[in-house]
């Protein structure tokens, strides 16, 4: 891609009822966001033309009929369904959970024959959006599974990065899902992430504790000794700069999480809470590990405010942005890393 080419950037609609048409919009009603990439919604042009005049939204776009025909300087829409899908604001309908997987499924066909560059998903519910033809407890399974790669829920910030070693797992199933080779795999999917994604070219990551107090030596639990602490030796050992475990309940209040590039948590939970409590609005979701970039708001559907012009569009115009930096990091790191081997083939 040319340097002064704009980036395509796809955005599935999420949940019709929730937010996250709202947040997509108000992000793009705002014109200057088009000097940074073209956005793309994937929906209808009657779908979107009823939010924006629900919520007031003062914006133009352009109907399409594939993502390969939108225009520059233009918020488009590719026209995904003809119907008018029954919006109920603040209701987890089934209606609306077939329409979000619907504008999904577009958006990541789109992605991977390179009609459009990187995907940002609005956010969906996860109960309505289950199908006999759709069982993912979220957008990081099905991601996966159409893109390929090993993937890796990370959150980030600029100054804060955590990674799960397991994501949308319950509590009780987390520990035994935790075992050396989900730990070696997470932490190269982590390091290569930083690298290529955020041009960190030594990273050093924190693995937090399984149990409390990373288990008091065995006192609380086994895990840590037997699980986590041998895999860090081992990798730390083999050039890896991987650190811990690390008692979770004073990591982030410390402030130690500072001296690290990214923290890697052993549960959804023991992640998520101290990454929202410290960046909440202005995170974002990266699935890291795949071939594709995709990021997405640290937030859910919030039904309570939906429909009623209240939602914060920050964390989607963060995704926005993240996107944008992540897909000009990797055509950086792949022009620096083929010039290198280049010269390596010229010199012998």
């Amino acid at each position: 891609m040319e340097e002064n080419q704009k980036i395509k950037l796809g955005i599935s609609i999420g949940d019709l009822n929730g937010i996250g048409c709202e947040v997509a919009l108000k992000t793009f009603e705002d014109t200057r966001m088009l000097d940074f990439c073209t956005p793309v919604f994937f929906a209808s042009n009657k779908t979107i033309s009823f939010q924006k005049n629900e919520l007031k939204l003062d914006i133009k776009y352009n109907g399409v009929h594939e993502a390969s025909k939108a225009l520059e300087g233009k918020i488009n829409v590719v026209n995904v369904w003809k119907e008018v899908p029954k919006v109920r604001f603040g209701e987890a309908t089934k209606e609306s959970g077939d329409y979000a997987i619907k504008s999904l499924r577009a958006a990541v066909e789109a992605l991977k024959k390179g009609d459009i560059d990187v995907l940002v998903t609005a956010p969906i519910n996860k109960n309505n959006i289950q199908a006999e033809d759709f069982k993912f407890p979220g957008h990081t399974d099905y991601l996966a599974q159409e893109l390929g790669g090993e993937s890796l829920m990370f959150m980030v910030t600029d100054d804060l990065k955590v990674g799960l070693l397991t994501d949308h797992v319950a509590v009780k199933d987390a520990p035994s899902a935790i075992n050396a080779i989900l730990i070696r795999t997470k932490v190269r999917t982590i390091e290569k992430s930083l690298q290529v994604d955020f041009g960190i070219r030594r990273p050093k990551v924190a693995l937090l504790g399984i149990n409390p107090h990373s288990g008091d030596n065995g006192i609380i639990g086994k895990e840590d000794e037997e699980v986590l602490k041998p895999v860090i030796r081992e990798m730390y050992d083999s050039g890896h700069l991987v650190f811990g475990p690390y008692a979770a309940d004073s990591f982030f209040g410390s402030d130690a999480y500072k001296n690290f590039d990214a923290v890697l948590a052993a549960y959804h939970d023991q992640g998520l809470i101290p990454f929202k409590t410290l960046s909440f609005g202005k995170g974002v979701n990266f699935t890291a590990g795949l071939p594709k970039v995709r990021t997405s708001p640290d937030h859910g559907t919030a039904y309570e405010i939906a429909g009623k012009g209240q939602a914060d569009h920050s964390s989607f115009k963060e995704a926005v942005f993240m996107a944008i930096q992540i897909f000009r990091n990797r055509q950086e790191y792949m022009e620096l890393t083929e010039n290198t081997l280049q010269k390596q083939k010229i010199r012998r």
